[in-house]
């Protein structure tokens, strides 16, 4: 049997904070806004008290059903990453985020291996923050390599594809 609950001068209940030191309406408050707002984590700090609520959030796309083959050719025909940041054509991704091969699902990718672009055509898109940015082509050429798959996420820096 669970002990009684201490009681305070007037008779009623103490509050959660009380016992242990941290008000869990106010843990509930924040978890509500967490959903409401869809943050990930929120935090506050006064002096005595420092709290953090965070949730996972499971990330779905239904961005990888784009083209079924396009990843074994990739993976076929693209020199290792690590050699690919030295190569001269190498684009960089400029963000950290999710990249996409296409503009929505279903759709057919921008590029492909062999794929002669345009300098400031879209190659790509990078969602970052809930915004769809689009990489532009920095030079003109053929599309030798590529290094991301569809919905996979990317680093700064980190090379995407090599145009030549």
């Amino acid at each position: 049997m669970a002990a009684p609950r201490p009681t305070g001068k007037n008779g009623s209940k103490k509050s959660e904070m009380s016992k242990s030191g941290v008000d869990q309406e106010l843990i509930r408050q924040l978890a509500a806004l967490l959903k409401e707002t869809e943050l990930s984590e929120i935090e506050i700090e006064t002096d005595n008290l420092k709290l953090r609520v965070s949730r996972q959030v499971q990330q779905v796309s239904a961005h990888f059903a784009a083209a079924p083959a396009a990843p074994a050719s990739v993976a076929a025909a693209a020199p290792a990453p690590a050699d690919a940041a030295s190569h001269p054509g190498a684009v960089a991704s400029p963000m950290v985020g999710t990249a996409y091969l296409a503009a929505e699902p279903g759709a057919a990718p921008f590029i492909a291996i062999g794929t002669t672009v345009k300098e400031g055509q879209t190659v790509l898109i990078i969602e970052a923050m809930k915004t769809m940015n689009h990489i532009p082509a920095p030079r003109a050429g053929k599309v030798t390599a590529i290094f991301v798959e569809d919905g996979q996420p990317v680093e700064f820096g980190e090379p995407l594809l090599v145009i030549e």
